[in-house]
């Protein structure tokens, strides 16, 4: 199970309202170092909150990362650019420690170049 603690997420300065109702789910009033799973904050304060509170436990990053590999894998097949597929293999590779950072950010470069690349697609007489 992956945890965080509340005196963890105060570190990185939460936002006001998603700190709040945390507190006031958990039924509690200030940070403390109690074992909080990631699993309670999802079902306390949605997915949006948790993902961010991510940044509170570091020792999962390889977890975090997989996870979002994961997540733009669910629509690799909207990926047109072969830069793009490169820089997701690249991040997998990375995660799981078989690329360096000079690599990941490579591939990230290329991947941005790629969507710079995109130009929207505008039917004929459209109007704005």
């Amino acid at each position: 199970m992956m945890i965080t603690t509340l005196n963890k997420i105060r570190a990185h300065s939460p936002c006001k309202d998603g700190w709040e109702k945390l507190l006031k789910n958990l039924g509690k009033t200030s940070p403390d170092d109690e074992p909080l799973p990631f699993a309670v904050i999802l079902d306390s304060n949605g997915l949006n909150d948790a993902l961010w509170c991510c940044k509170s436990a570091p020792e999962y990053n390889r977890e975090w990362r997989l996870y979002a590999v994961w997540c733009a894998r669910q629509v690799q097949h909207l990926m047109t650019d072969q830069r793009s597929l490169d820089a997701l293999d690249a991040a997998e590779r990375h995660a799981n420690g078989q690329a360096t950072d000079e690599e990941l950010t490579a591939a990230w470069a290329a991947a941005e170049a790629a969507r710079g690349a995109q130009r929207p697609l505008r039917r004929k007489n459209s109007r704005r």
